[in-house]
């Protein structure tokens, strides 16, 4: 395909037909074209057609008083030279171009109350910090914001949802907390050990994957003071749906939403001259739809082709999405679908 250098050189053979003058006065005007479009020819060189001809139009504004049978011959010349017919409809042999199809994106959340929830971390709303139990306004912020790393670590990192180890929470926690953390993850029914994977929404290995990059969360956040073993200070309440589209592993006709519920308070006081933040209790609400009869601390989804639970239920049906109920002893029959 010819390049620039072969249109300048052929433009040039061209007009050397037409007066000095209005020769002169052509190649002015098209220099000046040409320095504007320094991108265009540098970044769109497929483009190079388009371009010659736009120099030549506007060129043609600058002799067409004089001669304006000159500015065709050129046109049609240049056309000609590169098989062009100048004669042709430009537009001719072009096949329409397909109407738009506009494509609807189906959520995994439509149709239930999560449709309506924040996109992730924007679903966890803070209240305003104060100065209350015995903390001035700036450590109360800092404990609101401490609350809200946990939160971001214990439920919304990908990598621990899948089952991975959830580092970010433990470099969260106290010093005094995270050796027994540590040695829950591995050993959670041994003496001074953590449950510690019920302290986050982690599901089985390989019993599930993720639908959506999104996650849907949805609840409050409070704050009071607590008074305990001569200690006081402030205790930040969680109360949080976080909901995903889930599936088992290649499996689309199983997709399930996934309703967590983290219930749970950190305990905050100054200590010492620093701040010490004690997570009290931790995801505390359960998680629906989920097995009853496994227990190693992993959330097994329940999915519409699972056989039924080998626990026997206890108490009344519970509403997957309702904030207000707190109980989590025993296993619940759902309401509703989630």
């Amino acid at each position: 395909m010819p390049d620039n250098d072969d249109i300048d050189e052929r433009f040039k053979t061209l007009t050397a037909q037409i007066s000095v003058r209005e020769r002169k006065r052509m190649t002015k005007i098209a220099e000046q074209e040409w320095a504007r479009q320094p991108r265009l020819r540098r970044r769109r060189r497929r483009r190079w057609a388009a371009v010659a001809v736009a120099v030549l139009v506007a060129a043609a504004g600058g002799f067409v008083v004089y001669r304006p049978e000159a500015v065709e011959q050129v046109r049609a010349a240049v056309l000609a030279d590169f098989g062009i017919d100048p004669s042709a409809d430009p537009t001719a042999g072009r096949s329409a171009e397909p109407a738009p199809v506009e494509s609807v994106k189906v959520s995994p959340f439509d149709g239930s109350p999560a449709q309506k929830y924040a996109n992730g971390v924007k679903g966890l709303v803070m209240p305003e910090p104060r100065a209350i139990g015995g903390l001035s306004r700036k450590e109360v912020a800092a404990a609101v914001r401490h609350a809200k790393e946990l939160l971001v670590a214990s439920h919304l990192d990908r990598k621990v949802l899948l089952g991975g180890r959830p580092n970010k929470l433990i470099r969260l926690l106290d010093p005094e907390q995270r050796a027994p953390f540590v040695k829950g993850l591995k050993h959670p029914y041994r003496k001074n050990a953590y449950e510690s994977r019920t302290w986050v929404a982690s599901l089985a290995p390989k019993s599930a994957e993720l639908v959506s990059e999104t996650f849907k969360v949805h609840g409050r956040t409070r704050l009071t003071t607590f008074k305990e073993n001569g200690l006081r200070g402030v205790q930040v309440k969680v109360n949080y749906l976080f909901v995903y589209a889930i599936q088992r592993p290649g499996r689309p006709d199983t997709l399930t939403r996934l309703v967590v519920h983290n219930i749970g308070k950190l305990d905050v006081w100054r200590q010492d001259g620093r701040l010490r933040f004690w997570v009290e209790n931790w995801n505390t609400g359960g998680s629906a739809p989920a097995r009853c009869d496994v227990e190693d601390t992993y959330i097994h989804p329940s999915y519409p082709d699972s056989p039924p639970d080998e626990v026997k239920t206890s108490g009344p049906p519970v509403d997957p999405y309702s904030l207000e109920d707190e109980s989590s002893d025993g296993c619940r029959v759902l309401k509703s679908n989630t």
